[in-house]
């Protein structure tokens, strides 16, 4: 009898015309899901199966889901991090936890095309020019070159963001926790010593940090309030690096100049969302990852990670006794 594995939020169907799924015919019989699921309905969505495939950190594995899926043995999770997976309950069940590879640009990229849509008001633009409006020109945009790019996490997608900020002729700031002015100068950037400077000295301010204890709430009320009144926002990490609450009155209240956003604390994003009618808001539904050339990798060593964990050799295993819960 065919093991069943069932591929959740695969939103666009693509997910099994990126990775060669034949592969495993008359092994493992495979189910998609399209919508998000949650409670009950993901409960009914996974009983029975041996393996899920998940989607990043969309659906959140605690101890309790994982109680409710006895038959669960193997769960992949595209990327190889994954904090909504209890890591130590997983082992303790028996469920093995494999990742996947991931492309290292496309969050960073998606972060800079929203600043550009936001500092030239571009999808008010694009709509009003589609429907045809009296008005020919709607906007004054704002220029890059000459403002100060402050990046907050410097790992591979902040180096990133820095260096289409120094392109764009911006000056750049760096803050991260363990950063150090010798670092700045090797990447070409300028040093903050303190959260709070950058945020002070900065026009546009990116977020590129995991999220974690330490650093969920990083910006709050007290450091929207230190930005300047015109500075913008970019987030394409985690939705809960920022005070949610704070941010939308921040933006409400005109005390910053606008919000440049990709992901949220809760996703889907509900439909009455004040981030869905604010006019100093662009956003995205979490487009970050969202990208051929990332799904293909994810799918395809999915398939991989199956096939190894099938043979008695799982691959890429990220909750076994010498590995860290979360990483």
């Amino acid at each position: 009898m065919a093991v069943r594995c069932v591929i959740l939020d695969d939103y666009q169907d693509v997910a099994t015309g990126l990775a060669e799924w034949d592969r495993l015919a008359g092994s493992v019989s495979i189910t998609r899901q399209e919508r998000h699921l949650e409670g009950e309905d993901l409960v009914d969505a996974l009983s029975g199966s041996e393996i899920v495939v998940a989607m990043r950190e969309r659906t959140v594995f605690s101890d309790d889901l994982l109680a409710r899926l006895p038959k669960l043995k193997l769960l992949v999770t595209t990327g190889m991090k994954n904090a909504s997976i209890d890591m130590s309950a997983a082992r303790r069940r028996g469920v093995v936890v494999c990742g996947t590879g991931s492309s290292a640009g496309a969050a960073a990229e998606l972060a800079w095309g929203l600043l550009l849509g936001l500092m030239r008001s571009l999808p008010d633009e694009s709509a009003n020019f589609r429907s045809g409006g009296e008005r020919w020109q709607l906007s004054l945009g704002r220029e890059l070159k000459g403002k100060t790019l402050g990046v907050v996490g410097l790992g591979k997608l902040g180096q990133l963001v820095a260096g289409y900020g120094k392109a764009f002729g911006m000056e750049v700031l760096g803050w991260s926790k363990h950063n150090s002015p010798e670092r700045s100068a090797g990447l070409g950037i300028g040093f903050a010593a303190t959260l709070e400077e950058l945020l002070a000295r900065a026009d546009v301010v990116s977020l590129h940090v995991t999220l974690n204890d330490e650093t969920r709430g990083l910006i709050d009320a007290h450091g929207l309030g230190l930005m300047k009144r015109d500075a913008v926002i970019v987030n394409t990490s985690r939705g809960p690096l920022i005070d949610e609450e704070a941010l939308i009155a921040a933006l409400e209240g005109g005390r910053i100049g606008g919000g440049a956003l990709d992901v949220y604390d809760r996703e889907p994003l509900p439909a009455d969302h004040p981030f869905r009618r604010l006019p100093n808001v662009i956003a995205t539904p979490h487009l970050g990852y969202v990208t051929r050339e990332t799904y293909s990798i994810y799918f395809r060593e999915a398939l991989e990670d199956i096939e190894r964990w099938l043979a008695g050799d799982p691959i890429r295993v990220i909750n076994g006794e010498d590995t860290k819960d979360g990483s």
